[in-house]
């Protein structure tokens, strides 16, 4: 299992400084992977009486693929992991460009993570419609593989059309993996069908050994072999300041197939950039016993 962390970014701070830092500090440690969520905008929810998510314009976040080229000529062994980028509510063809031109500069080291998402402000403001963005979903997915490794591309789907185009440069890696995020189940069940892996993170009725019991079948159904099927455990050690507990989550998530396991320090009132890393050293050390 490898094992990486989830940057704090709502937490510590706009410094370039502080990024440069962490980026050190975890690679010190030995982690293998760094992970950034994704949002582009943030909703003033002032305005918004009936709002429910979890984030606001107050809450940071940097623009993922901009970050990890920085983070790349920090940290050159770094796994690069986006999770995820909220694909829909962006076109498909940028987003390929992007995640290539990551994967050149990290020397093939991008693992790219996609969803759908929940916040509609930022479909409105980016000018793609929320109302159908499960159904261009797997359509993008498409799109990406075919630009990752063919030269020149003609793709005509319902949402998108390319005549003859390619990338350049094109990805190390041809295709670049695509992991799929989610908790709904269509969201699973795409991911199951369709994806190199998947991010967890609300399990279906009958907790998670059921869950994924159902994707081994959808994605044996579609004709893809269970064993290269990927999956990322997340270690809560924010809010859960408890070596003991870390340690029953890995070893739950190891019984059930994980390949990978990231530790978030969020939400557990660590402001400092030194406090998240002390956490994270502390974790480390817990789970290397």
């Amino acid at each position: 299992m490898r094992f990486g962390v989830v940057f704090p970014q709502t937490e510590v701070g706009p410094d370039r400084a502080i990024v440069r830092d962490y980026t050190r500090a975890i690679v010190e440690m030995g982690y293998t992977h760094l992970i950034a969520y994704d949002h582009v905008l943030g909703a003033d929810i002032s305005q918004r009486p009936d709002w429910s998510g979890p984030y606001s314009h107050r809450s940071q976040f940097h623009e993922p693929f901009v970050l990890f080229g920085y983070v790349s000529a920090l940290a050159p062994e770094l796994e690069l992991v986006p999770s995820v980028i909220i694909l829909p509510q962006r076109q498909a063809v940028l987003v390929a460009k992007q995640a290539a031109e990551v994967d050149v500069l990290s020397g093939g080291r991008l693992r790219l993570g996609v969803g759908i998402g929940w916040n509609e402000v930022e479909y409105e403001a980016l000018g793609m419609d929320f109302r159908n963005r499960g159904r261009r979903f797997a359509e993008q997915i498409d799109l990406l593989r075919a630009l990752f490794t063919k030269e020149i591309v003609t793709f005509e789907g319902r949402f998108h059309r390319v005549t003859a185009a390619g990338l350049n440069p094109m990805p190390l890696q041809q295709p670049i993996p695509i992991w799929i995020g989610g908790s709904a189940e269509p969201a699973l069940q795409r991911a199951a069908e369709i994806a190199d892996g998947f991010f967890p993170q609300r399990p279906l009725e009958g907790g998670w050994a059921a869950t994924l019991a159902r994707m081994r079948a959808w994605r044996e159904a579609a004709g893809r072999p269970w064993e290269s099927f990927g999956i990322e455990a997340r270690i809560n050690a924010g809010s859960v300041d408890d070596p003991a507990a870390w340690q029953r989550s890995l070893e739950e998530w190891r019984a059930l197939g994980a390949t990978h396991a990231s530790v978030n320090t969020m939400g557990g009132g660590l402001r400092a950039l030194d406090e998240h890393l002390d956490r994270l050293r502390r974790v480390k050390e817990t789970l290397a016993r």
